[in-house]
């Protein structure tokens, strides 16, 4: 299967500038490049399904080229809202840029610069002067042909500076660059981003001429359950900073997706190879309840984003919540697994007393009758004596008591 072939099973392409000339370019090597926006310190995992995509192109012996935008993200890409973005100071941008730069680096070969590069376009847009810019780029653009641009005309009525209107031409130019210096054929965006990408094709047609050979090629943005794209400013963001988004709250965010959900992003964010996910699909459709599609998923998004290590520890953090084998995590596994439940308790108390300050029971009659019933467990086991003390004591790591009432409803004690 090649590329595009592949590309289309996971359900990946959205548009093409040329369907035709993109599938005779990718029959030979190409230099394909995508860009990545600075604004944030760390990438969210929408941001790698376009990460992805390169190291599929990668992977299939082109040679590919991300670029983190350190001018264009100076500025801001019109969004659709009604706000302007809000200007980076140069080095809160420069930090982010080199953040970026790091995690782009761990998926990317770069060993090799004919397999992989990255760039900055900080270098080529910070050196231009105005008439520069206006002389040689912005002659190329009529207004028109701007204002035709859904991002743009999607923002007149609110209102658009000149600056985030200048955007789209930014972005043009770096295509232009990068066709021209490294001869890229090939770049590649989300779907939101095909008018910035046709206004790069429409830069090099006319300054290089109509029989210039480049093309581009979108994705489609891809949705959480809520209909809502996965990204940076959307509550919730999952990102590829692990001390943003721990490896164990990436785990859980995909072991839990609704099923309808599990083999389509098995497909965009894995690479599991089409007969793997055929399979993991039929097993998943044959016993939802056993929820194979999420586990699959869960553990591969882990792994390629984080690493085997790290997926395994998730794995086995989640799997405590079902075997009770609370002494088995960490201090710091403890807090991130049940860090959400906790509840400040002063002092020791007896057991029934307890369960009525955090809640489990709304009164001594209740918390007796939990007891009794064998429904508490404390840190792991289970407790029949109401007037148990529970205290600093005998806390895990000398500071919490994890008190569990049936099977799915857990306290973490912070004993102060």
């Amino acid at each position: 299967m090649n590329i595009i072939e592949d590309l289309r099973f996971r359900g990946l392409i959205k548009d093409y500038s040329n369907e035709k000339e993109v599938e005779e370019l990718l029959k030979t090597p190409q230099t394909i490049y995508c860009g990545f926006d600075p604004s944030a310190s760390s990438l969210h995992i929408g941001n790698f399904v376009m990460i992805s995509l390169l190291m599929r192109f990668q992977r299939a012996g082109h040679r590919v080229i991300a670029l983190v935008g350190g001018a264009t993200g100076m500025i801001g890409d019109p969004s659709g809202k009604s706000s302007e973005r809000n200007l980076q100071t140069m080095e809160k941008l420069q930090e982010n840029t080199n953040s970026i730069r790091r995690q782009l680096e761990r998926f990317i070969d770069l060993d090799d610069p004919s397999k992989g590069l990255l760039i900055n376009n900080y270098d080529w847009i910070a050196p231009m002067s105005t008439l520069e810019f206006l002389r040689d780029y912005g002659k190329h653009f009529s207004i028109n042909y701007l204002l035709a641009k859904d991002i743009i005309s999607s923002r007149l009525e609110s209102g658009i500076s000149f600056t985030e209107f200048s955007y789209n031409i930014l972005q043009a130019i770096d295509f232009l660059k990068i066709y021209d210096k490294y001869g890229c054929r090939i770049q590649v965006g989300g779907s939101d981003q095909w008018g910035n990408l046709t206004s790069g094709l429409e830069l090099i047609r006319r300054a290089r001429g109509s029989e210039a050979k480049a093309e581009i090629l979108t994705c489609h943005l891809i949705t959480r359950a809520d209909g809502k794209k996965f990204g940076k400013s959307e509550k919730g963001a999952l990102f590829l900073d692990p001390e943003l988004t721990s490896p164990y709250q990436l785990y859980q965010y995909f072991i839990n997706v609704a099923d309808q959900d599990a083999v389509r992003y098995l497909k965009v964010f894995t690479f599991l190879t089409k007969e793997e996910i055929i399979e993991i699909e039929k097993e998943h459709l044959a016993n939802l309840g056993a929820r194979v599609g999420q586990k699959a998923l869960a553990y591969e998004v882990t792994k390629i984003i984080h690493g085997k290590d790290k997926a395994d520890e998730a794995l086995q953090m989640s799997q405590v919540l079902f075997s009770g084998d609370i002494k088995s995590l960490n201090k710091k596994q403890l807090e991130e697994v049940f860090g959400d439940l906790t509840v400040e308790v002063e002092g020791e108390k007896i057991l029934e007393d307890l369960l009525i300050e955090i809640k489990a029971a709304s009164s001594k009659r209740e918390a007796r009758e939990f007891i009794k019933n064998n429904s508490i467990s404390i840190n792991g086991e289970k407790i029949n004596d109401a007037v148990k003390v529970i205290s600093k004591d005998n806390a895990l790591y000398g500071e919490y008591t994890l008190v569990k009432r049936g099977k799915k409803n857990y306290y973490l004690v912070k004993h102060i």
